[in-house]
């Protein structure tokens, strides 16, 4: 499994949001896109990481980011998440996995000591040229949003 650093081209994307539509990366094209990947939706890792997002939107927009969050959870489950929790970003449906592998994250990772596949919680800064400018793997899904707009000169 190969990981993205700063300057690769961001693997190309397109897939379903909660609603079935589809949604590019090349949608994003001139400005900068937060595309985080996590487990599962509805889980309380999960949401908390997705509030933060969602809580953190408008300061995040404003400085010219956009936001979205990919699992491999079915498009409907992601609508229920997105209503139950007011997700008010891009919620994309990634079932076979492919794009979670095109970056990394899907993989072998540690899980309460035992080694297992399955979703590496990432989150990549995309900026207006495609390019990755920022590669996180293996991020906490407490406090990562506050770390991420520290990483970003954003605090």
């Amino acid at each position: 499994m190969s990981r993205l650093t700063p300057g690769d081209t961001a693997p190309a994307f397109t897939l379903p949001d909660a609603d079935g539509a589809p949604v590019s990366l090349a949608d994003f094209r001139g400005r900068k896109v937060v595309v985080y990947f996590y487990p599962a939706a509805m889980t309380p890792g999960c949401t908390k990481q997705a509030c933060d997002f969602r809580d953190s939107l408008a300061s995040l927009s404003a400085a010219g980011y956009a936001v979205v969050g990919i699992s491999p959870d079915k498009p409907e489950k992601l609508a229920k998440f997105r209503e139950r929790d007011a997700v008010n970003f891009p919620l994309l449906s990634d079932v076979d996995r492919s794009v979670l592998q095109a970056y990394g994250a899907f993989g072998e990772k540690t899980m309460y000591g035992k080694k297992v596949t399955g979703v590496i919680r990432s989150t990549f800064v995309i900026d207006e040229q495609g390019k990755v400018e920022l590669a996180q793997y293996n991020v906490k899904a407490t406090g990562h949003v506050a770390k991420l707009r520290r990483d970003l000169g954003l605090d």
